[in-house]
C-alpha cells in the first residue's frame, strides 16, 4: 500500500523537516508484519512528495516471525486484501514514521508544524462500500475529494467496480499534523477491520488525535464506532466524552453505512443527556449489524454491565463471542467450550492465540466438550452465554442441559438465546414448518421459549427476565429471543 503526500509551500523541501525525514536518503522502519519505507519520489524548490511504501508479509501476517505451531491451513489467511488495502496497518506505520511530525514537532524550525500549507494527498488504495463514503469522512474537514474506481475485472466490464479506491485529497492550507492525524483516524475507519486488541487505550487514542476536530465532524458517531469496532463499553464513554462542551447540532441526516438509511429528527447536543445519549448510541449513530451480529453484541453489552470476573461460552464455535469478551478488560478469565475439535481449531486461529502476548493468553482457554454431561471445569463462573445453542439438540435432551448448567455448574448469571419461529413467515424462502438451518432441531415460538425458560428458573432458583434480539414486527416478534437468568 502507497500514501504520498506532496506540497508546492516554498520552498517545498520544508516538507522533510515536518516529516523529520531527509528526501535524499531512503529510510526503513521495522512495523508489525512487515516494513514502511518512506522516500521522495520529488524534492525541489517547487514541489516536493513525501512516499510511505508499506510492505507487508501475507505469511508473516498469519504466522509470525517464528511460525505458528500446530496451525491448520486456511487458504482466507494467507488470501486476503490485508497486505494491499490501506488499514489500521498503514495507520500504524503512519504513527510510527510521521509520530513527531503528528505531534506538531520540528527541532529545527519550530514554527513552520504551525504553518497552514497546500498539500495533495493519495493513498492507493483504500476500501469502503462505495465512492461517496470516503466524501462523507473528508469533505466535512474542507478536503477537495477524488474518487479513482477499480474494476472488478477490466476484461469483464458488465461486472461492474469493485469496493477498492484511489483516494485523492487535496486542500489548499491546512497543517500537516492536522493531515496525518485525519488519514490515522479514518483511514481504519473505512476499512473496518483493525487488526490490534481494541479497549481503553484505544479509546484514549481517539480522544487524543480526534479531539479537536471530531465533535464538530457529522459522522463522528459513525467514525467513533467504526473506530472501537462497535463495541458499547467503549464506544458510548467516548461519545459522551466527545459531546461534552459541544454545543452543534447532531447531524440529522447522517446515512447508516450499510442501509443507506438516514435518521428521521434533529437532535441537538445539550439536548442529549448522559442517559439518552446511551440509547443515541446504541440506535441512530450504530450502522445496521447483521442478525448475527447484533446477538453477539447484545450479549457481549449485557455482559460487560454485569462486570464479570470469569466468563464461561458454551457452544462458542468459531469464537465470534469471545473475540467481543477479550476486548472488556475487566474479564479475568474466559473459558470456551465446544463439542466440535474443528469448530475449537478455527477459534484458535481466529484469536491468534498462538500470538498472544503471555499476560492475555492467561485469560481464555478453549476445551472440548459436551453441555450434555457433568464437567467439573465448568463450575465457578460468574456468567455463562449459549448464543444459539439449544435449537442444535434434540428437545428430549435439554433435561440434561438443564442439569449440567443450571444445576451442577451454576453461573450467577445464564444468556440463552435461540430462534423466534413466530418470525419464520416472514423469511421468503422458508417454507411453513421448516426451520432456518439444517441442524436445528427445533425452532421455538415466544410462548414455547417463555414456558421453556420459566420452567428452568423455578426449578433451579434463578429470576427470568426475556428479551427480544432484533427489529421487532408487529404480530411476530424480533428474529430472536434471549432468555437472561440471575441467580435469586
Amino acid at each position: 500500500m502507497l500514501l504520498t503526500i506532496s506540497t508546492t509551500y516554498q520552498p517545498a523541501t520544508d516538507l522533510g523537516y515536518l516529516l523529520h525525514k531527509n528526501p535524499a536518503r531512503l529510510q526503513s522502519i521495522e512495523v508489525a508484519g512487515g516494513q514502511a519505507h518512506v522516500f521522495y519520489p520529488e524534492a525541489t524548490a517547487e514541489r516536493c512528495t513525501a512516499a510511505l511504501l508499506l510492505d507487508l508479509d501475507p505469511v508473516g501476517l498469519v504466522r509470525g516471525k517464528g511460525g505458528a505451531s500446530g496451525e491448520g491451513f486456511v487458504l482466507e489467511q494467507y488470501v486476503n486484501d490485508r497486505p494491499y488495502v490501506a488499514s489500521s496497518f498503514l495507520s500504524a506505520a503512519l504513527s510510527k514514521a510521521y509520530g513527531t511530525a503528528m505531534n506538531g514537532t520540528c527541532k529545527d524550525k519550530p514554527d513552520l508544524p504551525a504553518q497552514a500549507l497546500p498539500l495533495a494527498v493519495k493513498v492507493a488504495v483504500v476500501s469502503a462500500p462505495g465512492p461517496d463514503w470516503p466524501r462523507r469522512l473528508f469533505e466535512p474537514l474542507g478536503y477537495e475529494v477524488e474518487i479513482e474506481t477499480t474494476p472488478l475485472d477490466p476484461t469483464v466490464p458488465e461486472w461492474g467496480d469493485s469496493r477498492y479506491y484511489t483516494l485523492h485529497l487535496r486542500h489548499a492550507g491546512l497543517r500537516l499534523q492536522d493531515v496525518l492525524t485525519h488519514l490515522y483516524v479514518l483511514l481504519p475507519v473505512l476499512d473496518n477491520d483493525k487488526h490490534y486488541y481494541i479497549g481503553e487505550h484505544e479509546a484514549e487514542k481517539l480522544l487524543h488525535r480526534g479531539g479537536d476536530w471530531l465533535p464538530q465532524h457529522p459522522e463522528r458517531g459513525f467514525i467513533t464506532r467504526r473506530y472501537l469496532r462497535y463495541l458499547a463499553a467503549y464506544v458510548n464513554p467516548t461519545l459522551e466524552r466527545l459531546m461534552e462542551g459541544d454545543e452543534s447540532s447532531v447531524d440529522s441526516a447522517s446515512p447508516r453505512m450499510e442501509e443507506h438509511e438516514s435518521r428521521s429528527a434533529e437532535t441537538t447536543a445539550a439536548q442529549v443527556t448522559n442517559d439518552a445519549m446511551r440509547g443515541l448510541a446504541e440506535s441512530t449513530l450504530q450502522p445496521k449489524l447483521s442478525l448475527h451480529d447484533q446477538r453477539l453484541q447484545q450479549v457481549a453489552h449485557e455482559i460487560y454491565q454485569l462486570a464479570p470476573k470469569r466468563v464461561l461460552d458454551l457452544g462458542c464455535g468459531e469464537g465470534k463471542l469471545l473475540r467481543l469478551l477479550l476486548r472488556q478488560p475487566k474479564i479475568e478469565y474466559i473459558l470456551g467450550m465446544d463439542v466440535s475439535h474443528q469448530a475449537l481449531a478455527r477459534a484458535a486461529q481466529r484469536l491468534h492465540l498462538d500470538e498472544m502476548p503471555p499476560r492475555q493468553r492467561t485469560r481464555i482457554d478453549l476445551i472440548q466438550g459436551s453441555l450434555l454431561y457433568r464437567d467439573e471445569r465448568l463450575a465457578g463462573f460468574d456468567v455463562a452465554a449459549l448464543v444459539e445453542v439449544i435449537e442444535h439438540l434434540d428437545e428430549n435432551r435439554l433435561a440434561a442441559l438443564e442439569a449440567v448448567v443450571f444445576g451442577q455448574a451454576r453461573p450467577a448469571h445464564v444468556f440463552v438465546t435461540s430462534p423466534n419461529a413466530d418470525y419464520n413467515q416472514l423469511f421468503e424462502k422458508l417454507n411453513a414448518g421448516e426451520f432456518r438451518h439444517d441442524d436445528h432441531r427445533f425452532e421455538w415460538s415466544r410462548a414455547e421459549f417463555a414456558a421453556w425458560a420459566a420452567g428452568v428458573a423455578e426449578r433451579h432458583g434463578y429470576q427470568l427476565r426475556l428479551e427480544s434480539m432484533g427489529e421487532e414486527v408487529e404480530g411476530v416478534g424480533a428474529p430472536s429471543q434471549m432468555a437472561v437468568f440471575g441467580v435469586v
